[in-house]
Protein backbone atom coordinates (compact mmCIF):
# COMPACT_ATOMS: atom_id res chain seq x y z
CA UNK A 1 0.00 0.00 0.00
CA UNK A 2 1.19 3.69 -0.83
CA UNK A 3 -0.73 5.64 2.28
CA UNK A 4 -1.00 8.68 0.05
CA UNK A 5 -4.55 9.84 1.07
CA UNK A 6 -4.64 8.25 4.25
CA UNK A 7 -1.46 7.47 6.31
CA UNK A 8 -0.72 4.08 8.47
CA UNK A 9 -0.76 4.69 11.76
CA UNK A 10 0.20 2.88 14.94
CA UNK A 11 0.91 3.30 18.60
CA UNK A 12 -0.30 2.61 22.08
CA UNK A 13 -1.91 4.00 25.69
CA UNK A 14 -1.54 3.04 29.13
CA UNK A 15 1.27 1.76 30.94
CA UNK A 16 4.13 1.44 27.84
CA UNK A 17 6.49 -1.29 27.07
CA UNK A 18 9.16 0.44 25.22
CA UNK A 19 11.06 -2.16 23.86
CA UNK A 20 7.14 -3.10 22.43
CA UNK A 21 6.55 -0.14 20.99
CA UNK A 22 9.63 0.09 19.45
CA UNK A 23 9.20 -3.20 18.04
CA UNK A 24 5.24 -2.20 16.39
CA UNK A 25 6.81 1.23 15.08
CA UNK A 26 9.28 -0.78 12.84
CA UNK A 27 7.50 -4.02 11.93
CA UNK A 28 5.38 -1.86 9.62
CA UNK A 29 5.35 1.01 6.77
CA UNK A 30 8.14 3.41 8.05
CA UNK A 31 6.99 5.80 10.57
CA UNK A 32 7.39 9.12 12.18
CA UNK A 33 6.31 10.00 15.47
CA UNK A 34 3.50 12.51 16.19
CA UNK A 35 2.99 12.03 19.53
CA UNK A 36 5.50 10.34 23.09
CA UNK A 37 4.77 10.41 26.66
CA UNK A 38 4.70 7.94 28.93
CA UNK A 39 0.63 7.17 28.31
CA UNK A 40 0.46 7.73 24.97
CA UNK A 41 2.39 7.24 21.75
CA UNK A 42 1.42 7.70 18.20
CA UNK A 43 3.53 7.25 14.86
CA UNK A 44 2.46 7.58 11.52
CA UNK A 45 3.89 7.22 8.00
CA UNK A 46 3.02 10.57 6.94
CA UNK A 47 3.23 14.31 8.97
CA UNK A 48 0.02 14.34 11.56
CA UNK A 49 -0.38 17.30 13.31
CA UNK A 50 -3.02 17.01 16.36
CA UNK A 51 -6.62 19.15 15.64
CA UNK A 52 -6.44 20.09 19.14
CA UNK A 53 -3.20 21.27 21.24
CA UNK A 54 -2.98 22.91 24.74
CA UNK A 55 -1.99 22.46 28.52
CA UNK A 56 -1.50 19.24 28.57
CA UNK A 57 -4.43 18.07 25.92
CA UNK A 58 -4.01 16.78 22.38
CA UNK A 59 -6.35 15.14 19.68
CA UNK A 60 -5.29 13.27 16.40
CA UNK A 61 -7.38 11.90 13.85
CA UNK A 62 -6.44 9.90 10.63
CA UNK A 63 -9.02 9.28 8.73
CA UNK A 64 -9.15 10.74 5.05
CA UNK A 65 -12.00 13.54 6.57
CA UNK A 66 -10.85 14.88 9.75
CA UNK A 67 -11.73 18.11 11.78
CA UNK A 68 -9.52 20.94 10.38
CA UNK A 69 -8.51 22.83 13.40
CA UNK A 70 -8.83 23.60 17.20
CA UNK A 71 -12.33 25.02 16.68
CA UNK A 72 -13.66 21.98 15.39
CA UNK A 73 -12.94 20.56 19.38
CA UNK A 74 -15.62 19.31 21.67
CA UNK A 75 -13.84 17.29 24.32
CA UNK A 76 -15.92 14.80 23.01
CA UNK A 77 -14.82 11.87 20.79
CA UNK A 78 -17.66 10.33 19.78
CA UNK A 79 -18.83 14.14 18.00
CA UNK A 80 -15.87 13.48 15.89
CA UNK A 81 -16.46 10.09 15.09
CA UNK A 82 -20.08 10.62 13.83
CA UNK A 83 -19.02 13.83 12.29
CA UNK A 84 -15.88 12.39 10.24
CA UNK A 85 -16.06 8.77 10.72
CA UNK A 86 -12.19 8.72 11.63
CA UNK A 87 -10.37 7.11 14.20
CA UNK A 88 -8.37 8.90 16.47
CA UNK A 89 -6.64 9.16 19.69
CA UNK A 90 -7.69 12.16 22.27
CA UNK A 91 -5.43 13.22 25.91
CA UNK A 92 -7.13 15.62 28.35
CA UNK A 93 -3.93 15.36 30.77
CA UNK A 94 -5.30 12.75 32.84
CA UNK A 95 -7.24 10.06 30.52
CA UNK A 96 -6.07 8.91 26.78
CA UNK A 97 -8.56 7.78 24.50
CA UNK A 98 -8.06 6.11 21.51
CA UNK A 99 -11.45 5.82 19.89
CA UNK A 100 -13.10 4.30 16.31
CA UNK A 101 -15.26 6.07 13.53
CA UNK A 102 -19.02 5.92 14.07
CA UNK A 103 -19.47 2.79 11.66
CA UNK A 104 -15.68 1.98 11.98
CA UNK A 105 -14.82 2.13 7.80
CA UNK A 106 -11.87 2.79 9.13
CA UNK A 107 -10.03 0.20 10.97
CA UNK A 108 -7.89 0.26 14.13
CA UNK A 109 -6.67 -3.33 15.81
CA UNK A 110 -5.24 -3.54 18.71
CA UNK A 111 -3.50 -6.40 20.93
CA UNK A 112 -3.49 -5.83 25.03
CA UNK A 113 -0.66 -6.85 26.64
CA UNK A 114 -0.49 -6.34 30.74
CA UNK A 115 -1.88 -2.55 31.51
CA UNK A 116 -0.84 -1.07 27.69
CA UNK A 117 -2.79 -1.13 24.62
CA UNK A 118 -1.05 -1.23 21.30
CA UNK A 119 -2.81 -0.26 18.20
CA UNK A 120 -1.93 -0.06 14.20
CA UNK A 121 -4.17 0.29 11.54
CA UNK A 122 -3.28 -2.56 9.90
CA UNK A 123 -3.15 -6.20 11.71
CA UNK A 124 0.09 -7.51 10.47
CA UNK A 125 2.46 -5.09 12.54
CA UNK A 126 0.57 -6.68 15.62
CA UNK A 127 1.63 -10.18 14.60
CA UNK A 128 5.48 -8.68 15.82
CA UNK A 129 3.80 -8.66 19.53
CA UNK A 130 1.67 -12.02 20.25
CA UNK A 131 2.00 -15.36 18.56
CA UNK A 132 0.22 -16.26 15.46
CA UNK A 133 -3.38 -17.82 16.84
CA UNK A 134 -6.09 -19.07 14.74
CA UNK A 135 -9.38 -17.38 15.89
CA UNK A 136 -11.85 -20.02 14.86
CA UNK A 137 -14.88 -18.10 15.62
CA UNK A 138 -13.67 -15.23 12.87
CA UNK A 139 -13.09 -17.67 10.01
CA UNK A 140 -16.75 -19.24 11.41
CA UNK A 141 -18.17 -16.08 10.16
CA UNK A 142 -15.90 -15.55 7.20
CA UNK A 143 -16.58 -18.96 5.82
CA UNK A 144 -20.45 -18.55 6.28
CA UNK A 145 -21.37 -14.70 5.76
CA UNK A 146 -18.21 -13.92 4.37
CA UNK A 147 -16.92 -11.15 7.03
CA UNK A 148 -15.80 -11.70 10.45
CA UNK A 149 -18.27 -10.33 13.04
CA UNK A 150 -17.99 -8.08 16.02
CA UNK A 151 -14.11 -7.20 17.12
CA UNK A 152 -12.93 -10.53 15.52
CA UNK A 153 -10.45 -10.90 13.34
CA UNK A 154 -8.23 -14.13 12.00
CA UNK A 155 -5.98 -14.16 14.97
CA UNK A 156 -6.93 -15.06 18.70
CA UNK A 157 -4.99 -11.76 20.41
CA UNK A 158 -5.66 -9.30 17.92
CA UNK A 159 -8.97 -7.69 17.97
CA UNK A 160 -11.12 -5.15 16.11
CA UNK A 161 -11.94 -1.52 17.49
CA UNK A 162 -15.81 -1.50 16.94
CA UNK A 163 -17.30 1.58 15.46
CA UNK A 164 -18.96 3.78 18.44
CA UNK A 165 -16.21 2.63 20.67
CA UNK A 166 -13.36 3.38 22.38
CA UNK A 167 -10.32 1.96 24.67
CA UNK A 168 -9.45 4.53 27.12
CA UNK A 169 -6.50 4.94 30.16
CA UNK A 170 -7.35 6.24 32.94
CA UNK A 171 -5.25 5.00 35.92
CA UNK A 172 -6.50 1.65 34.39
CA UNK A 173 -7.80 0.43 31.03
CA UNK A 174 -10.99 0.35 29.92
CA UNK A 175 -13.36 -0.16 26.86
CA UNK A 176 -16.07 2.38 26.58
CA UNK A 177 -19.24 1.73 24.21
CA UNK A 178 -21.65 4.69 22.97
CA UNK A 179 -24.89 4.24 21.30
CA UNK A 180 -24.05 6.43 17.73
CA UNK A 181 -26.39 9.28 16.67
CA UNK A 182 -28.72 7.48 15.13
CA UNK A 183 -29.13 4.65 17.92
CA UNK A 184 -29.76 7.47 20.44
CA UNK A 185 -32.67 9.11 18.84
CA UNK A 186 -35.29 6.97 17.14
CA UNK A 187 -35.82 8.07 13.86
CA UNK A 188 -39.29 8.08 13.20
CA UNK A 189 -40.95 8.07 10.03
CA UNK A 190 -41.20 11.87 9.15
CA UNK A 191 -42.54 11.55 5.61
CA UNK A 192 -39.33 13.00 3.88
CA UNK A 193 -40.37 12.90 0.12
CA UNK A 194 -37.88 11.82 -2.90
CA UNK A 195 -37.37 15.37 -3.81
CA UNK A 196 -36.00 16.24 -0.38
CA UNK A 197 -33.79 13.33 -0.21
CA UNK A 198 -32.09 14.53 -3.59
CA UNK A 199 -31.84 17.91 -2.53
CA UNK A 200 -29.83 16.77 0.87
CA UNK A 201 -27.67 14.69 -1.73
CA UNK A 202 -26.85 18.15 -3.95
CA UNK A 203 -25.53 19.56 -0.51
CA UNK A 204 -23.69 16.68 0.16
CA UNK A 205 -21.98 17.04 -3.32
CA UNK A 206 -21.11 20.61 -2.38
CA UNK A 207 -17.85 19.20 -0.68
CA UNK A 208 -16.59 17.90 -3.59
CA UNK A 209 -17.77 20.83 -5.84
CA UNK A 210 -14.02 21.77 -7.80
CA UNK A 211 -12.78 18.50 -7.82
CA UNK A 212 -12.32 16.05 -10.73
CA UNK A 213 -14.92 12.95 -9.69
CA UNK A 214 -14.48 9.48 -10.96
CA UNK A 215 -18.36 7.64 -10.45
CA UNK A 216 -18.28 4.39 -11.48
CA UNK A 217 -21.70 3.17 -13.05
CA UNK A 218 -22.44 -0.13 -12.80
CA UNK A 219 -26.32 -1.16 -13.66
CA UNK A 220 -27.51 -0.73 -10.08
CA UNK A 221 -29.58 2.02 -8.77
CA UNK A 222 -26.61 3.58 -6.48
CA UNK A 223 -24.36 4.73 -9.11
CA UNK A 224 -26.81 5.79 -11.47
CA UNK A 225 -27.95 8.00 -8.89
CA UNK A 226 -24.97 9.59 -8.20
CA UNK A 227 -23.61 10.05 -11.21
CA UNK A 228 -27.09 11.82 -12.42
CA UNK A 229 -26.71 14.14 -9.38
CA UNK A 230 -23.07 14.90 -10.22
CA UNK A 231 -23.39 15.80 -13.76
CA UNK A 232 -26.55 17.97 -12.61
CA UNK A 233 -24.26 19.58 -10.51
CA UNK A 234 -22.04 20.37 -13.53
CA UNK A 235 -18.99 18.50 -12.07
CA UNK A 236 -16.28 17.15 -13.82
CA UNK A 237 -16.88 13.17 -14.26
CA UNK A 238 -15.16 10.23 -15.67
CA UNK A 239 -17.51 6.75 -15.58
CA UNK A 240 -15.74 3.64 -15.55
CA UNK A 241 -17.04 0.09 -15.33
CA UNK A 242 -15.72 -3.35 -14.55
CA UNK A 243 -17.10 -6.67 -14.45
CA UNK A 244 -18.05 -7.64 -11.01
CA UNK A 245 -17.52 -11.04 -12.57
CA UNK A 246 -20.90 -12.45 -11.93
CA UNK A 247 -20.87 -14.25 -15.17
CA UNK A 248 -23.41 -11.70 -17.42
CA UNK A 249 -22.00 -8.57 -17.17
CA UNK A 250 -24.67 -7.09 -17.79
CA UNK A 251 -23.07 -4.21 -15.51
CA UNK A 252 -21.52 -3.13 -18.29
CA UNK A 253 -24.12 -3.33 -21.05
CA UNK A 254 -26.41 -1.50 -18.42
CA UNK A 255 -23.64 1.16 -17.46
CA UNK A 256 -23.30 2.07 -21.78
CA UNK A 257 -26.32 2.92 -21.83
CA UNK A 258 -26.28 5.07 -18.42
CA UNK A 259 -23.41 6.87 -19.15
CA UNK A 260 -24.47 7.39 -22.97
CA UNK A 261 -27.84 9.28 -21.71
CA UNK A 262 -25.97 11.06 -19.37
CA UNK A 263 -22.74 12.04 -21.23
CA UNK A 264 -20.57 11.20 -19.35
CA UNK A 265 -17.04 9.68 -20.35
CA UNK A 266 -17.28 6.02 -20.30
CA UNK A 267 -14.32 3.77 -19.60
CA UNK A 268 -14.71 -0.18 -19.44
CA UNK A 269 -12.03 -2.04 -17.20
CA UNK A 270 -10.99 -5.52 -18.77
CA UNK A 271 -10.21 -8.31 -16.76
CA UNK A 272 -7.59 -11.47 -17.83
CA UNK A 273 -8.44 -14.59 -16.63
CA UNK A 274 -4.71 -15.61 -16.39
CA UNK A 275 -4.87 -12.92 -14.14
CA UNK A 276 -7.40 -13.77 -11.41
CA UNK A 277 -4.70 -16.09 -8.84
CA UNK A 278 -2.73 -13.02 -8.84
CA UNK A 279 -4.99 -10.72 -7.90
CA UNK A 280 -6.64 -13.11 -5.80
CA UNK A 281 -3.64 -13.45 -3.40
CA UNK A 282 -2.98 -9.87 -3.84
CA UNK A 283 -6.98 -8.73 -2.69
CA UNK A 284 -6.61 -11.58 0.01
CA UNK A 285 -3.31 -9.97 1.60
CA UNK A 286 -4.37 -6.60 1.29
CA UNK A 287 -7.48 -7.06 3.10
CA UNK A 288 -5.39 -9.40 5.72
CA UNK A 289 -8.07 -12.32 4.99
CA UNK A 290 -10.99 -10.83 6.33
CA UNK A 291 -13.14 -11.55 3.11
CA UNK A 292 -13.45 -13.63 0.34
CA UNK A 293 -14.92 -10.29 -1.99
CA UNK A 294 -13.25 -8.13 -4.22
CA UNK A 295 -10.42 -9.94 -5.95
CA UNK A 296 -12.73 -9.31 -9.71
CA UNK A 297 -12.08 -5.31 -8.04
CA UNK A 298 -8.05 -5.35 -8.46
CA UNK A 299 -7.54 -4.04 -11.81
CA UNK A 300 -10.15 -1.24 -11.58
CA UNK A 301 -8.63 -0.14 -8.00
CA UNK A 302 -4.93 -0.28 -9.34
CA UNK A 303 -6.04 1.94 -12.27
CA UNK A 304 -7.75 4.49 -9.87
CA UNK A 305 -4.59 4.84 -8.26
CA UNK A 306 -3.05 6.71 -11.24
CA UNK A 307 -6.70 8.35 -12.25
CA UNK A 308 -6.58 11.49 -10.57
CA UNK A 309 -9.85 11.61 -9.52
CA UNK A 310 -12.09 11.33 -6.04
CA UNK A 311 -13.67 8.29 -6.32
CA UNK A 312 -17.43 8.46 -5.62
CA UNK A 313 -18.75 5.49 -4.08
CA UNK A 314 -22.34 4.10 -3.53
CA UNK A 315 -21.56 2.78 0.32
CA UNK A 316 -24.48 2.22 1.89
CA UNK A 317 -27.22 2.99 -0.52
CA UNK A 318 -28.38 -0.32 -0.93
CA UNK A 319 -29.24 -0.88 2.86
CA UNK A 320 -30.25 2.83 3.55
CA UNK A 321 -32.74 3.15 0.54
CA UNK A 322 -33.95 -0.02 -0.87
CA UNK A 323 -33.85 -2.67 2.04
CA UNK A 324 -31.11 -4.46 0.35
CA UNK A 325 -30.07 -7.63 2.57
CA UNK A 326 -33.43 -7.55 4.25
CA UNK A 327 -35.64 -10.46 2.77
CA UNK A 328 -39.55 -10.76 3.59
CA UNK A 329 -39.42 -13.01 6.42
CA UNK A 330 -37.17 -10.58 8.42
CA UNK A 331 -40.18 -7.84 7.55
CA UNK A 332 -42.82 -10.52 8.66
CA UNK A 333 -41.33 -11.55 12.11
CA UNK A 334 -43.14 -11.36 14.98
CA UNK A 335 -40.67 -11.43 17.56
CA UNK A 336 -36.88 -10.53 18.14
CA UNK A 337 -35.74 -14.06 17.97
CA UNK A 338 -37.27 -14.27 14.66
CA UNK A 339 -36.07 -11.10 13.10
CA UNK A 340 -32.75 -11.67 14.17
CA UNK A 341 -33.17 -15.75 12.63
CA UNK A 342 -34.11 -14.04 9.10
CA UNK A 343 -31.33 -11.11 8.97
CA UNK A 344 -28.92 -13.54 9.29
CA UNK A 345 -29.91 -15.73 6.73
CA UNK A 346 -30.27 -12.95 4.58
CA UNK A 347 -26.65 -11.98 5.54
CA UNK A 348 -25.36 -16.08 5.37
CA UNK A 349 -24.58 -18.16 2.18
CA UNK A 350 -27.27 -20.60 1.60
CA UNK A 351 -26.87 -24.57 1.35
CA UNK A 352 -24.16 -25.42 -1.28
CA UNK A 353 -25.30 -28.37 -4.04
CA UNK A 354 -23.44 -30.27 -1.95
CA UNK A 355 -21.67 -30.87 1.60
CA UNK A 356 -18.82 -28.62 1.83
CA UNK A 357 -18.18 -29.20 5.50
CA UNK A 358 -18.25 -32.27 7.73
CA UNK A 359 -21.07 -32.22 9.86
CA UNK A 360 -19.47 -31.79 13.20
CA UNK A 361 -17.83 -28.07 11.56
CA UNK A 362 -21.05 -27.08 10.07
CA UNK A 363 -23.14 -27.68 13.22
CA UNK A 364 -20.18 -25.79 14.98
CA UNK A 365 -19.99 -22.93 12.93
CA UNK A 366 -23.61 -22.28 12.40
CA UNK A 367 -23.69 -21.89 16.37
CA UNK A 368 -20.82 -19.36 16.75
CA UNK A 369 -21.47 -17.34 13.96
CA UNK A 370 -25.70 -17.22 15.45
CA UNK A 371 -23.42 -16.69 18.70
CA UNK A 372 -21.28 -13.51 16.86
CA UNK A 373 -24.62 -12.58 14.86
CA UNK A 374 -27.03 -11.30 18.10
CA UNK A 375 -23.65 -10.14 20.00
CA UNK A 376 -22.91 -7.73 17.07
CA UNK A 377 -26.68 -6.49 16.61
CA UNK A 378 -27.62 -6.51 20.03
CA UNK A 379 -27.76 -3.26 20.18
CA UNK A 380 -29.74 -2.52 17.28
CA UNK A 381 -32.79 -4.88 18.81
CA UNK A 382 -36.19 -3.31 19.04
CA UNK A 383 -35.10 -0.18 17.24
CA UNK A 384 -37.44 1.11 14.14
CA UNK A 385 -34.55 0.65 11.93
CA UNK A 386 -33.15 -2.41 13.03
CA UNK A 387 -33.41 -4.40 9.53
CA UNK A 388 -31.29 -1.69 7.18
CA UNK A 389 -28.84 -0.95 10.19
CA UNK A 390 -28.12 -4.57 10.84
CA UNK A 391 -26.91 -4.66 7.73
CA UNK A 392 -25.05 -1.63 7.29
CA UNK A 393 -23.03 -2.63 11.05
CA UNK A 394 -22.24 -5.98 9.73
CA UNK A 395 -21.52 -6.69 5.70
CA UNK A 396 -21.13 -2.98 4.85
CA UNK A 397 -18.52 -2.05 7.24
CA UNK A 398 -16.89 -5.42 7.39
CA UNK A 399 -17.03 -6.90 4.11
CA UNK A 400 -18.83 -3.81 1.47
CA UNK A 401 -16.42 -1.21 2.71
CA UNK A 402 -12.93 -3.12 2.06
CA UNK A 403 -13.06 -2.15 -1.83
CA UNK A 404 -13.33 1.46 -1.05
CA UNK A 405 -11.77 1.89 1.92
CA UNK A 406 -8.72 -0.51 1.65
CA UNK A 407 -8.45 -1.27 -1.68
CA UNK A 408 -8.51 2.43 -3.50
CA UNK A 409 -7.99 4.22 -0.48
CA UNK A 410 -5.14 4.78 1.12
CA UNK A 411 -3.55 5.49 -2.36
CA UNK A 412 -6.77 7.53 -4.18
CA UNK A 413 -9.33 9.60 -2.08
CA UNK A 414 -12.93 8.55 -2.08
CA UNK A 415 -16.22 9.94 -1.21
CA UNK A 416 -19.29 8.04 0.27
CA UNK A 417 -22.27 10.48 -0.14
CA UNK A 418 -24.76 8.02 0.96
CA UNK A 419 -22.86 7.90 4.77
CA UNK A 420 -22.76 11.88 5.34
CA UNK A 421 -24.79 12.15 8.61
CA UNK A 422 -27.45 14.13 7.19
CA UNK A 423 -28.40 12.21 4.02
CA UNK A 424 -27.68 9.43 6.48
CA UNK A 425 -30.30 10.60 8.85
CA UNK A 426 -32.67 11.28 6.18
CA UNK A 427 -32.57 8.12 4.38
CA UNK A 428 -32.99 5.96 7.95
CA UNK A 429 -36.16 8.03 8.61
CA UNK A 430 -37.65 6.08 5.63
CA UNK A 431 -39.51 3.91 6.74
CA UNK A 432 -38.94 0.22 5.82
CA UNK A 433 -42.44 -0.36 4.43
CA UNK A 434 -41.88 2.74 1.61
CA UNK A 435 -38.95 1.28 0.75
CA UNK A 436 -39.99 -2.10 0.17
CA UNK A 437 -39.03 -3.83 -3.53
CA UNK A 438 -37.20 -0.39 -4.22
CA UNK A 439 -40.27 1.33 -4.41
CA UNK A 440 -38.72 4.80 -2.67
CA UNK A 441 -35.80 4.53 -4.23
CA UNK A 442 -37.37 4.33 -7.69
CA UNK A 443 -38.81 7.54 -6.88
CA UNK A 444 -35.82 9.10 -6.01
CA UNK A 445 -34.08 8.45 -9.18
CA UNK A 446 -36.89 9.69 -11.25
CA UNK A 447 -36.69 12.86 -9.28
CA UNK A 448 -32.52 12.85 -10.14
CA UNK A 449 -33.41 11.81 -13.82
CA UNK A 450 -36.23 9.98 -15.40
CA UNK A 451 -34.54 9.06 -18.24
CA UNK A 452 -31.76 7.42 -16.58
CA UNK A 453 -34.76 5.76 -14.23
CA UNK A 454 -36.09 4.42 -16.73
CA UNK A 455 -33.08 2.49 -18.15
CA UNK A 456 -32.77 -1.33 -17.45
CA UNK A 457 -31.65 -2.14 -13.77
CA UNK A 458 -29.46 -5.06 -12.46
CA UNK A 459 -31.66 -4.40 -9.28
CA UNK A 460 -34.69 -5.58 -11.45
CA UNK A 461 -33.76 -7.81 -14.58
CA UNK A 462 -36.53 -9.43 -16.28
CA UNK A 463 -34.71 -9.57 -20.10
CA UNK A 464 -32.55 -12.86 -20.76
CA UNK A 465 -29.40 -12.93 -19.32
CA UNK A 466 -26.40 -13.12 -21.83
CA UNK A 467 -23.78 -15.68 -20.43
CA UNK A 468 -20.11 -14.84 -20.50
CA UNK A 469 -17.46 -16.87 -18.83
CA UNK A 470 -16.28 -16.33 -15.27
CA UNK A 471 -12.98 -15.31 -14.66
CA UNK A 472 -12.68 -16.84 -11.20
CA UNK A 473 -13.84 -20.49 -12.51
CA UNK A 474 -11.34 -20.65 -15.69
CA UNK A 475 -8.60 -22.76 -15.59
CA UNK A 476 -6.06 -20.53 -14.01
CA UNK A 477 -8.33 -19.85 -11.25
CA UNK A 478 -9.62 -23.23 -10.96
CA UNK A 479 -5.69 -24.33 -10.64
CA UNK A 480 -5.02 -22.00 -7.52
CA UNK A 481 -8.44 -23.07 -6.02
CA UNK A 482 -7.22 -26.42 -6.44
CA UNK A 483 -4.05 -25.99 -4.27
CA UNK A 484 -5.41 -23.78 -1.63
CA UNK A 485 -8.32 -26.64 -1.10
CA UNK A 486 -5.79 -28.98 -0.81
CA UNK A 487 -3.34 -27.29 1.88
CA UNK A 488 -7.24 -26.66 3.56
CA UNK A 489 -7.74 -30.68 3.48
CA UNK A 490 -4.29 -31.79 4.60
CA UNK A 491 -3.90 -28.85 7.68
CA UNK A 492 -7.84 -29.27 9.37
CA UNK A 493 -9.12 -32.61 8.42
CA UNK A 494 -11.98 -32.41 10.40
CA UNK A 495 -13.22 -29.85 8.28
CA UNK A 496 -14.38 -30.68 4.70
CA UNK A 497 -16.96 -32.84 4.21
CA UNK A 498 -16.11 -36.18 2.31
CA UNK A 499 -18.26 -35.56 -0.86
CA UNK A 500 -15.99 -32.09 -1.33
CA UNK A 501 -12.59 -34.39 -0.25
CA UNK A 502 -13.82 -36.70 -3.16
CA UNK A 503 -14.37 -33.55 -5.33
CA UNK A 504 -10.82 -32.26 -4.87
CA UNK A 505 -9.23 -35.63 -5.45
CA UNK A 506 -10.48 -35.42 -8.91
CA UNK A 507 -7.95 -32.33 -9.66
CA UNK A 508 -8.76 -28.62 -10.42
CA UNK A 509 -11.04 -29.54 -13.37
CA UNK A 510 -13.59 -31.54 -10.65
CA UNK A 511 -14.43 -27.84 -9.50
CA UNK A 512 -16.32 -27.27 -12.81
CA UNK A 513 -19.28 -28.37 -11.05
CA UNK A 514 -19.20 -25.64 -8.46
CA UNK A 515 -20.41 -22.72 -10.65
CA UNK A 516 -23.64 -21.37 -9.11
CA UNK A 517 -22.86 -18.38 -7.29
CA UNK A 518 -23.44 -20.03 -3.70
CA UNK A 519 -21.46 -22.61 -4.60
CA UNK A 520 -18.74 -20.17 -5.80
CA UNK A 521 -18.71 -18.22 -2.43
CA UNK A 522 -18.19 -21.21 -0.74
CA UNK A 523 -15.59 -22.05 -2.23
CA UNK A 524 -13.81 -18.76 -2.47
CA UNK A 525 -14.36 -18.82 1.65
CA UNK A 526 -12.43 -21.93 1.35
CA UNK A 527 -9.98 -21.22 -0.64
CA UNK A 528 -9.01 -17.64 1.44
CA UNK A 529 -8.59 -19.60 3.83
CA UNK A 530 -6.44 -22.16 2.34
CA UNK A 531 -4.58 -19.30 1.40
CA UNK A 532 -4.37 -17.56 4.92
CA UNK A 533 -2.92 -21.43 5.95
CA UNK A 534 -0.54 -21.32 3.42
CA UNK A 535 0.80 -18.05 4.36
CA UNK A 536 1.51 -18.37 8.00
CA UNK A 537 2.76 -21.99 7.91
CA UNK A 538 5.79 -20.94 9.36
CA UNK A 539 4.56 -18.77 12.48
CA UNK A 540 1.24 -21.07 13.40
CA UNK A 541 1.84 -23.82 15.85
CA UNK A 542 -1.89 -25.03 16.53
CA UNK A 543 -4.54 -25.66 14.09
CA UNK A 544 -6.72 -28.06 16.33
CA UNK A 545 -10.51 -27.35 15.52
CA UNK A 546 -13.17 -27.20 18.27
CA UNK A 547 -15.46 -29.62 16.58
Amino acid sequence: MQFNVRPYVCGALGRIDPVMLGKLAGAGPRVRPALQSAEAALFSTAPLPPYHRGEGAFAFSWGERRPSGPSEWTGDWMAVAETYETPGLIGDGRRVTLHAGALGLVDVYYVRLGEAVYFSSLIKPLLSLVPVELDWSAWASILQVTFPLGDATPYQQVKRLPGSSALVFEEGLSTERRLPRWLRSEPYEAWTSAHEILEILHEVYKDYDGRRLLVPVSGGYDSRLLASVAMARGADVESWTTSPDDGTDTDIAFARAITRELGIPHRVITQDPADYPADAREVARRLEYLTPHHAWYAPFAKEVHGAGRVLVDGLAGGPLLKNFMVSGAALEATSQAERSAAILNSLSLGTPSQPFLSPKALVWIEEAVREQFTAATSMLHGHRAELPLSVLHTRTVRGIARSAVNLVGPEASFAAPFIHPEFFDAALSVGVARKDKGRFYREVLHAANPRVAALPSTNVVKQPLQRVPLRSTAAPARQYSHQMLETLASRVPGLLSDELREVIAGGPDALTRFNGWNDRFWVRGLVLFGLWLNDMENDLVDVTSPF
